[in-house]
């Protein structure tokens, strides 16, 4: 039965995403709470576990610095730093999802994620972005870039899927552009990012199942989802639609993980440093 549960799990997420497609906005809001907020967080949560053990406390103290700067940055100026955020997003995608030698691709990767969901949702993106802090004379032309680049980028990456017989990378990008952008964005996240980086995080830190791996996070996890939880329920006062509060959250737990987490690694790496995973090792 094990050998099936991917299929299976996959097959439950397509099949919940079609549902909710239908739904109102506060349960497309809820799906993309947990899709991007719980699951999707699940391989970050990992983040301190591959810095080496004396450079932890400066990695975390960066670390809480640039979410509370986050933070407060989504709570003065939500206009600036969402497309902020959706910058520092996309470079991130691109840098983790493609080998650096496809350097192509890895441009392609980062833009389609964050904007192939406008391509053919323009109304319900204006939407969404505008509860989320946009003005309004800012709506048309930032949308209308998103999707020429969305564009441009889902057809490269559609047929870079067809000439490698890459189904993952074809039905993530089926997902961005098909679906509404919540939910496209949602599930093209799972399937192209989160799932893909927290198998890579479970086997960089030696945990033999994905089970073990859950069991080794399951504290830094649940503090994170909590932390998310509580930023969303203060930021429900200046947006009541609660799509602010979403944004804000995950943006306050990603930024560090985009900008402290590959500084931390790349001076590691300069300096020779291979921190000694451990946090697998009660599990086996």
């Amino acid at each position: 039965m094990t050998r099936y549960a991917p299929a299976l799990g996959w097959g439950f997420l397509s099949g919940a995403a079609l549902i909710v497609s239908f739904c109102a906005l506060t349960v497309q809001l809820a799906f993309a709470s947990f899709c991007v907020g719980v699951v999707g967080m699940v391989h970050g949560a990992s983040d301190l576990e591959i810095v080496a053990y004396r450079r932890r406390p400066a990695f975390l103290a960066l670390y809480v610095s640039a979410l509370l700067v986050c933070l407060w940055w989504w709570i003065v100026d939500p206009a600036i730093a969402l497309p902020a955020f959706l910058l520092a997003s996309a470079v991130h995608f691109g840098l983790e999802d493609a080998p650096a030698s496809r350097s192509f691709e890895r441009m392609a990767r980062g833009i389609s994620l964050v904007a192939t969901p406008a391509v053919l949702h323009v109304t319900s993106l204006s939407r969404i972005l505008g509860f989320a802090g946009v003005p309004e004379s800012s709506l048309p032309t930032m949308v209308g870039s998103l999707a020429v680049a969305g564009g441009i980028a889902a057809g490269c990456l559609a047929i870079i899927g067809v000439a490698r017989h890459d189904r993952r990378l074809l039905a993530g990008t089926t997902a961005l552009l098909v679906l509404p952008p919540l939910i496209g964005f949602s599930v093209g996240f799972l399937v192209l990012h989160a799932v893909p980086q927290t198998e890579e995080r479970r086997d960089r830190l030696q945990c033999v199942t994905i089970t073990a791996y859950l069991r080794a996070i399951a504290p830094v996890l649940i503090a994170a989802v909590m932390l998310v939880g509580i930023v969303g329920g203060l930021l429900l006062r200046w947006d009541p639609s609660g799509v602010r509060s979403l944004f804000a959250g995950i943006a306050a737990l990603a930024m560090p993980h985009l900008l402290v987490t590959p500084y931390f690694e790349a001076a590691a790496r300069r300096a020779g440093i291979m921190p000694q995973p451990q946090a697998c090792q009660s599990f086996l």
